[in-house]
């Protein structure tokens, strides 16, 4: 990858990325300001990182003449959402360095391949069981209920996911998941969801931003706070620990996102499970992490163009207390756009679009990070911003 970390130089160096979503848009400016030439596979002729690309390969994430062009563009590529088929990243690490591997993303592709390798890092997950047949259904035990079933590929952001309470619940969720291969995971006693980005060079070299706490609704997150003391000292410790080893028991290479539950300690489960459970990795930046834009010196973005063109990594450090809110199409009204001259005129607000021409339900349009020279400033600023915007306090 020598050649690939002469920046700002007169030869174009290229680097690729497989998906044209947000993730994509905003490595997609990462890499151009730091000197490199983009390009972007993606089928849609307006998806927010192919808009801003140099190039853009409108085709699928199979098409063999697709994956040609961009292997013949590209000097390296990436992926910018887990769901890129592995196969296809197989394909294009034939002749191009590509991170992450196809091989570490088949595995958070698949819920119970995932879980495996939690196990194998000595990494504590939710009680579980697997389920692919009838037989399986009938054998659950029932210590794993109430739980979610959650289908073992291509659930996101709440999708393919049903919560149970009794047997005859877990039979018909099945059903309406059409007996695609499950997870069954036992509910546990949440005290709050956190997750944990490292980036892990092809040397071996890992380092990690600040341990994120997230509120998430409906499935989707919805506000990030990341300062010091959003959760335990300890607890911390242990999640950047164990994220640190799940990435190195891949040999990962990029950047990865470990999602983790703090358990209500006083349980049963807190007290068996340590008080910290993984629930799943994403290998990508992660929306959990947008507020490195703003609050760190270097963000998760720049470290996924470091891992790939084998720069160096350096420790990122955060010097603003910080909260994203993430912008969901619900807050746009009919015919019109959010108060953004409002929210704007509040100090330390800073707004991301993703450049979407369509505002839906659920939809990600954007997110604003807040930054402050203190956590109660950073708290009021976002609240009253929430208030503009039509969002739920927290």
């Amino acid at each position: 990858m020598a050649e690939l970390n002469q920046l700002g130089g007169s030869r174009e160096i290229t680097l690729g990325v497989m998906g044209g979503g947000q993730l994509g848009r905003m490595f997609v400016h990462a890499a151009q300001r730091m000197g490199y030439f983009t390009a972007v596979l993606d089928p849609d002729s307006v998806s927010p990182a192919g808009r801003v690309s140099h190039h853009h390969i409108q085709t699928s994430y199979t098409d063999p003449a697709g994956l040609a062009r961009l292997a013949e563009v590209a000097h390296a590529i990436t992926t910018e959402f887990e769901n890129v088929p592995a196969p296809a990243l197989a394909e294009l690490a034939k002749s191009r360095p590509v991170a992450p591997a196809a091989s570490a993303v088949a595995i958070a592709q698949d819920r119970a391949a995932e879980k495996t390798h939690f196990a194998s890092c000595g990494v504590p997950c939710a009680p579980y069981a697997v389920i692919e047949t009838a037989e399986q259904l009938a054998a659950v035990q029932d210590q794993l209920l109430p739980g979610i079933l959650k289908t073992a590929r291509l659930g996101y952001d709440g999708k393919g996911q049903v919560r149970v309470r009794t047997r005859a619940e877990l039979a018909e969720a099945w059903s309406t998941l059409k007996q695609q291969p499950c997870v069954l995971e036992k509910m546990l006693p949440l005290q709050l969801e956190c997750s944990v980005i490292v980036a892990r060079g092809s040397d071996g070299q890992c380092v990690n931003l600040p341990v994120q706490r997230n509120l998430h609704r409906n499935g989707i997150l919805a506000v990030t706070e990341v300062y010091a003391g959003n959760i335990p000292v300890a607890l911390a410790q242990r999640a950047i620990a164990a994220a640190k080893s799940i990435a190195q028991g891949l040999q990962y290479v990029g950047v990865l996102c470990v999602e983790f539950f703090v358990l209500d300690e006083a349980s049963p489960e807190g007290q068996s499970l340590g008080g910290l459970v993984v629930n799943e990795m994403a290998p990508r930046p992660h929306n959990s992490g947008h507020y490195s834009m703003d609050a760190c010196d270097v963000s998760q973005f720049e470290l996924q163009v470091r891992t790939l063109a084998g720069l160096p990594l350096v420790q990122p450090r955060q010097h603003s207390p910080s909260i994203m809110l993430n912008l969901l199409g619900d807050i746009w009204p009919e015919g019109g756009v959010p108060a953004w001259d409002q929210v704007l005129a509040l100090p330390g607000t800073h707004l991301h679009l993703y450049g979407k021409l369509q505002a839906s339900k659920g939809r990600k349009m954007g997110h604003l990070n807040i930054t402050g020279a203190s956590v109660e400033q950073v708290r009021n600023t976002a609240l009253q911003a929430a208030r503009i915007l039509g969002i739920e306090a927290f």
